[in-house]
């Protein structure tokens, strides 16, 4: 089983319409609405490639019910704890004309100190049974912001990886935890690193604690730091949609090749071809499984040397 934890989580509006009318009146064609977050969108990918997966995380208010309503109609199982406050909602605005989304995230609920106890209960009783963790998203007020590397080491003391997609002071606090391995994008690296090389930028996050680096570039796919070496994984052409899952789903596909011991080169493909058929899917959290069989042979990976040592 692979337990995704989901801190932030939200109910995610989707908004579709041809193109936005700026200041003026938009209709919109087609609404959607579901559970989201990005462990949450993790877990759906994770399940339609055949995988176990429990959702765990915050859930409270009507928002909340309405979170895990839709996970049990989707068949994914939860343990989200009930919190006090209103879980959130994201909303996504598709312009169909262009490709482009605009998304606006309303801030996440506040959680009482004795909530976040009640969930380091919870996750220590979920951990044990985990084949991997998967730590995805922001943290809402009133979290510590080291929560992530408390949930790093609690997985740790059980031997079980865990990987991290967060950013700012979240990240940045759980890299000391030594996580099995981050997936920050270009602009989370740079922020993280303090440099605009994404490859310096990869190996600075090793050397303060991550295993392995993985940096979502957009177009230029994803670039890997690893023990066993560094590559690039390229996809073979740019892909119109809405990019929201994109990175959920390459966190996905890492993760399941993290617990398959898949190669690293290959794990990284996968990644790349997976991330890159989730953006013409409609939703965050879904992919289109026919341009994925499609992609998959045509990424290119190079290998990338280390810097050599000085004399």
């Amino acid at each position: 089983m692979i337990l995704t934890v989901t801190l932030n989580a939200a109910v995610d509006v989707t908004y579709r319409l041809d193109r936005i009318h700026q200041r003026g009146s938009n209709r919109v064609e087609a609404v959607a609405q579901r559970a989201g977050g990005k462990g949450v969108n993790v877990s759906r990918v994770l399940s339609a490639l055949g995988h176990e997966t429990v959702v765990t995380g915050l859930a409270g208010g009507r928002n909340g019910e309405a979170l895990r309503e839709d996970l049990r109609a989707s068949g994914l199982r939860e343990q989200l704890l009930p919190i006090g406050a209103e879980t959130r909602r994201t909303i996504a605005v598709v312009e169909q004309a262009e490709g482009d989304t605009t998304i606006f995230l309303e801030p996440g609920p506040a959680v009482s100190g004795t909530e976040w106890k009640s969930f380091l209960r919870l996750y220590g009783g979920l951990v044990p049974q985990a084949s991997a963790v998967v730590l995805s998203g922001s943290l809402p007020p009133g979290i510590p912001r080291n929560a992530y590397a408390v949930l790093i080491r609690l997985a740790r003391i059980h031997g079980i990886p865990a990987v991290l997609d967060a950013d700012g002071d979240a990240l940045r606090s759980a890299l000391a935890a030594r996580p099995t391995l981050v997936k920050p994008n270009a602009r989370e690296l740079e922020q993280a690193s303090g440099t605009a090389d994404p490859l310096a930028g990869a190996r600075a996050l090793r050397a303060a604690g991550a295993q392995a680096v993985v940096a979502s570039l957009g177009p230029a796919g994803l670039l890997a730091c690893t023990a066993e070496g560094t590559w690039q994984a390229r996809p073979p052409e740019r892909i119109a949609g809405n990019p929201t899952g994109a990175g959920d789903a390459a966190v996905a596909a890492l993760t399941a090749g993290l617990v398959a011991g898949t190669p690293w080169p290959d794990r990284l493909c996968q990644a790349v071809a997976l991330s890159a058929a989730a953006v013409p899917a409609p939703l965050a959290g879904e992919f289109d499984s026919a341009a994925y069989e499609r992609l998959l042979p045509l990424v290119s990976l190079r290998s990338i040397r280390p810097v050599p040592s000085a004399p």
